[in-house]
């Protein structure tokens, strides 16, 4: 974990500053110094040293060190990443509501391997995962068509979802019953790329291709995870709402024991899960960048609903 770790540290060192993009909506009501930052440095250490001795006779339970998020504050993180809201939109209450076939669940599934997900992408210091997390799953459900697998623009959601706060927080069900009801033909990420800032809607001519949903499913899964498997299978890559608040220091392994907060704060996109070894766990693709976690994808343990992650999943149909 040393060796893991000597590479972020060295990228705190750099910085200096740390990454105040004067360009973020999200601006601190703390100061920012050298000073601030060695303390939540300090901190950080503590608290990974804390979660790592909680489980200490489990090899497969997750494991926490130095990564990018190490010199904020808890409260300092939680208000720039974790921006997802609840939503009005009551469960079950999507205008289509697919039922789940009876499919039996093999031992380990990922639409990675089936080259339908994009690559992990990075929110920056904008608040907006709930508009990654949707896009890509709009963009894995048309590649599982047999469309070519695009890179689809969530500034274009960011900017022109008008019931949600761009990248300051946002709820996915608000943002699906946005594409549903207004039909909104997402275009390709190189024509409305991501800016990682608020910015005026850019409207496109209803001549101008796109990709358009059909439909979405909002469910509430708790106790149910294999049907919520079930519809992973069926209709591709999910998308969730997660208490991330210990995510903050993840490095790898299967999250199972540290969800804090008890509240949803953060909107991921589930790939697939592993049930091959005697922990089973979900897949779940982050939007903070290839370098957290695994390879920018946390584990969290199934059956569990660990970090809330069976209570308000959506599906998406194209």
């Amino acid at each position: 974990m040393e060796l893991r770790a000597l590479p972020w540290l060295l990228w705190l060192l750099c910085q200096g500053g740390g990454d105040a993009d004067s360009r973020a909506p999200f601006t601190p009501t703390w100061p920012r110094s050298r000073e601030r930052e060695a303390a939540a440095f300090r901190e950080s250490l503590n608290r990974h040293r804390y979660l790592n001795s909680l489980f200490p006779s489990e090899n497969s339970t997750a494991f926490y060190g130095i990564n990018q998020f190490s010199y904020l504050f808890p409260e300092e993180f939680k208000a720039i990443y974790l921006r997802s809201k609840p939503s009005k939109f009551p469960r079950y209450s999507a205008e289509v509501h697919m039922s789940i076939p009876n499919v039996s669940l093999p031992l380990k599934f990922d639409w990675r391997d089936k080259h339908v997900v994009t690559q992990v992408r990075n929110q920056q210091m904008c608040g907006g995962c709930w508009a990654f997390s949707v896009v890509g799953a709009v963009e894995s459900a048309y590649a599982i068509k047999g469309k070519p697998l695009e890179d689809l623009s969530v500034q274009q959601v960011i900017d022109c979802s008008y019931n949600n706060y761009g990248c300051n927080g946002g709820s996915t069900l608000n943002a699906l019953n946005w594409l549903n009801k207004m039909q909104v033909k997402l275009v390709k990420d190189s024509e409305y790329p991501f800016k990682a800032q608020n910015g005026l809607c850019h409207y496109f001519l209803g001549s101008h291709s796109g990709f358009s949903i059909k439909g979405y499913s909002a469910y509430d899964f708790s106790n149910q995870e294999d049907e919520m498997a079930k519809a992973l299978l069926t209709f591709g890559p999910l998308v969730v709402i997660v208490d991330a608040v210990s995510w903050q220091d993840y490095l790898g392994g299967i999250i199972q024991h540290h969800c804090s907060s008890g509240e949803a704060n953060h909107a991921v996109l589930i790939t697939g899960f592993d049930k091959t070894g005697s922990t089973p766990y979900w897949i779940v693709r982050n939007s903070w960048g290839s370098s957290w976690g695994v390879d920018g994808y946390a584990h969290v343990k199934m059956g569990s609903n660990v970090c809330g992650i069976a209570d308000s999943v959506s599906s998406i149909f194209v």
